[in-house]
């Protein structure tokens, strides 16, 4: 494909097994061009199925994909001998110069290995979907005639994209990296008081291409997936829409939110380590648990651009019928483990007779969070969450002051 024969608005086909990488390659791919017509698939019948049905411009396809595999996509679409040939990515985790054999006499318009390198990859799809010069301008669709906030956020709670960043992922990763590559530890330093990045991180470390036991923490998350990959996922979330929020008035909302998230885990991560408990486990749990309500927030910033009418009143109104809502779907939708899930339940209640000292922690954690600083710590001490910790006031006023 050429720039003199680039389709007016290009059909794109993504083939890609693991759903934090088909995520991305839509993102890096819709903010080349944001008005692709675009399938995305997880498996190689499902590819096969969409090419013998449609036409496309491009298709970005995985070699590893169950069924039939990307390599076997690509000989099948070259046994078409279409002229041009149809610009086809091929995406593997295979750097071995016999794979890069096996692959070259197909001729596929680019061989990526993983982890995949973003400016290249964005360059690629530039070249092949733009002309020189171009650019591509996608207005925010209007809301549609007499929709109302409450049954547009009911409708955007199963698919909403989770809450806005709170950190500059790009400088994040720039000052991580070192001369021998990617510091796991600055990076987490970096990013830990970001719940979108912590959330997204071990939903992808638990994902269907890792194994192995649950990971429950960012540092976890850190070390299990690939590097490059977690670069990539961080950075590729500064590409969706709305990732940081335009509104005054919003932010204002998300900056509470985020400060109380922060304050939350660190109270969680002093008492946990006094206590000797898994005190990683538990700044996770704190920093996640207001996820809901920042992803709610983002979606009334799309409500707002998309024409529709909003004040303090709606804010709050919004925010007390549907945080918690937005909150559990993510965490249902992201698959975060059962036990992580569980922990976050705990800051808001303890339910049941029999607590772990964990759910007591961030319990207790995010009860001091939200004491104003003109309220002691006197009567908490005294509550039963205090008391079946065995923790006192001094304990607690070390914990604040730290």
């Amino acid at each position: 494909m050429t720039a003199v024969d680039l389709p007016a608005v290009p059909r794109v086909l993504i083939a890609e097994a693991d759903p934090w990488s088909r995520d991305l390659l839509k993102q890096v791919l819709l903010n080349v061009r944001c008005d692709a017509r675009l399938d995305v698939c997880a498996d190689g019948d499902h590819a096969a199925a969409l090419l013998r049905e449609k036409s496309y411009d491009l298709i970005l396809a995985d070699w590893e994909l169950a069924g039939v595999d990307g390599l076997s996509l690509l000989r099948s679409v070259r046994q078409q001998r279409r002229s041009p040939a149809l610009p086809f990515i091929l995406l593997s985790s295979r750097n071995d110069s016999a794979s890069v054999r096996e692959a070259l006499p197909l001729a596929p318009t680019a061989y990526l290995t993983r982890p995949l390198n973003m400016e290249s990859l964005t360059q690629r799809l530039q070249d092949l979907l733009l002309n020189e010069g171009e650019s591509v301008y996608c207005e925010i669709p209007a809301l549609a005639p007499g929709m109302t906030l409450p049954a547009f956020l009911e409708q955007r709670r199963e698919v909403c994209d989770g809450a806005p960043l709170r950190v500059d992922v790009k400088a994040a990763v720039h000052r991580s990296l070192g001369p021998e590559g990617v510091d796991l530890q600055q990076l987490e330093d970096q990013v830990r008081m970001d719940p979108q990045i912590t959330a997204v991180l071990i939903a992808a470390a638990n994902s269907a291409g890792y194994h192995g036991t649950p990971v429950q923490t960012l540092h976890a998350a850190l070390n299990k997936l690939v590097p490059g990959q977690s670069m990539n996922l961080i950075l590729g979330l500064a590409l969706k829409h709305n990732v940081v929020l335009g509104d005054s008035g919003l932010v204002a909302y998300a900056e509470r939110h985020w400060q109380l998230s922060e304050d939350s885990a660190e109270y969680a991560r002093r008492l946990a380590r006094m206590l000797e408990l898994d005190h990683q486990r538990c700044y996770s749990a704190c920093i996640l648990h207001r996820l809901g309500d920042l992803a709610l927030l983002r979606c009334l910033e799309d409500w707002r651009q998309g024409g529709g009418a909003l004040d303090d009143e709606a804010i709050g109104e919004s925010l007390d019928n549907f945080g918690a809502a937005y909150g559990s779907a993510l965490r249902t939708r992201w698959r975060l483990p059962l036990e992580l899930r569980q922990l976050i339940a705990a800051t808001y209640s303890l339910e049941g007779g029999v607590y772990s000292r964990e759910a007591l922690v961030v319990n207790l954690a995010t009860q001091m969070a939200r004491l104003t600083e003109h309220e002691g710590l006197q009567e908490l001490a005294g509550s039963k969450t205090a008391r079946l910790l065995k923790v006192g006031l001094s304990e607690l006023t070390r914990v604040r002051k730290t």
